[in-house]
């Protein structure tokens, strides 16, 4: 992973800077909901000013296709980076052009603008080389701080940074960072969590993680899937049964890989789904025929924290059950909480990613303690599964 380049001892003033960031932020009524992503973008956008760069900052907005859709513009995030940045941000109207350019001309080192909405344009998604030739004529050196998009070959994300001197930003530095001492050279013991619904959506995720953690740990809907290949009866739980052969090709290579993969003894079963249904504790080998297991049961819990606190490594996606509706968060939380508290005591390197799994971290007020949790998504599960991002190849040295 040290072969990406970074902003270190890099030059920046007087610089046109083109920055990819991710500020594509939840808004409604032209009013920015919520601004994780533009909050974790900023500190590398005041390193850049301050050190002088006329700093140009491009991202994408929702899915315009091609269109300049009104609401789908970037003004309102204009408006809610400068807020975040407490200083003034210019708005072009355009990313490329006359427009632009007239706007980057008129920066001052040390001064910030934003540029309209890329998506605007559909040369943007089909990486066209004219387009990301546009976009370069805006700036002397390129640095891409958009860890979340790196999965996407865009001309923004991949064209752009074969065009230009081309860094890492903090933000991607950061992310790169923590995924490969996770993942790529790990302090073992390690010990993989991936939880959710479905296995068919997981199979590159669970083939490559096998074959690089000392256990995988299999939770959610998922685990009842690996569960009913062995033979077990998990009633009316959600199981893919159609996958039972892929599950035992999974434990197949798993044995070969010397990993082990690691299962519910127990379980929270209901009848129903819906927060607060009558439930019973049950081994995993008792459930009734019209149960539904839908979260890990306190044996369980119990043998996952007691494996953690022998691990120097955690990587997790996905929650260990329905953590949307109580009482079938109590795996979820008592694990992530566990994880935060050995992480803290600097026991446990943890990195976590992927939409269920920070909304269940922060469900249990764990994400915050994790030495680091993904908010990029796509990219975060396209990392663990082994596969090359466009967007940080085009980085590397």
């Amino acid at each position: 992973m040290a072969d990406f380049n970074t902003l270190d001892g890099v030059n920046v003033a007087g610089k046109r800077v083109l920055l990819r960031a991710d500020l594509n932020v939840p808004m409604k009524d032209g009013v920015v909901g919520d601004t994780t992503r533009i909050d974790r973008t900023v500190p590398g956008l005041i390193e850049l000013a301050d050190a002088g760069a006329k700093l140009v900052v491009i991202t994408h907005f929702g899915r315009p296709k091609g269109a300049r859709v009104p609401e789908m513009s970037l003004k309102p995030v204009a408006e809610a980076l400068a807020k975040q940045l407490g200083r003034p941000v210019k708005f072009a109207d355009d990313c490329i052009g006359d427009t632009a350019a007239g706007v980057v001309n008129s920066l001052e080192n040390g001064e910030i603008a934003l540029l309209e909405n890329l998506r605007y344009h559909a040369e943007e998604e089909k990486n066209d080389p004219a387009f990301a030739a546009e976009l370069a004529k805006l700036g002397d050196i390129y640095v891409n701080d958009a860890f979340s998009c790196a999965h996407r070959a865009h001309a923004s994300t991949e064209g752009l940074a074969r065009a230009l001197p081309s860094y890492a930003g903090r933000l991607m530095q950061v992310e790169l960072e923590a995924l490969s001492e996770a993942l790529e050279a790990p302090k073992h013991p390690v010990m993989a969590i991936v939880g959710g619904a479905k296995i068919s959506t997981k199979l590159d995720l669970l083939g490559n993680l096998v074959a690089k953690v000392d256990q995988l740990v299999i939770g959610g809907g998922m685990a009842n899937t690996f569960l009913a290949a062995k033979g077990v009866n998990v009633g009316k739980s959600l199981c893919e049964h159609d996958l039972l052969e892929t599950a035992r090709e999974i434990f197949k290579k798993a044995e070969a890989a010397n990993c082990e993969i690691v299962l519910p003894v127990d379980g929270l079963v209901a009848k129903e789904f819906a927060a607060n249904a009558p439930h019973d504790v049950s081994d995993i080998n008792d459930v009734a025929d019209d149960g539904m297991i839908l979260d890990a049961g306190p044996k369980t819990i119990e043998d996952l924290n007691k494996r953690l606190e022998s691990c120097e490594t955690l990587v997790w996606n996905g929650p260990l059950g329905a953590f949307e509706i109580t009482p079938f968060d109590t795996a979820t939380v008592s694990v992530a909480q566990h994880a935060a508290k050995l992480t803290k005591e600097g026991k446990l390197l943890s990195v976590a990613g992927g939409g269920d799994t920070v909304a269940a971290l922060r469900h249990a007020n764990s994400d915050q303690a994790f030495s680091y949790v993904s908010t990029a998504g796509g990219a975060f599960l396209e990392w663990l599964e082994g596969k090359v991002l466009p967007g940080v190849a085009a980085l590397r040295g």
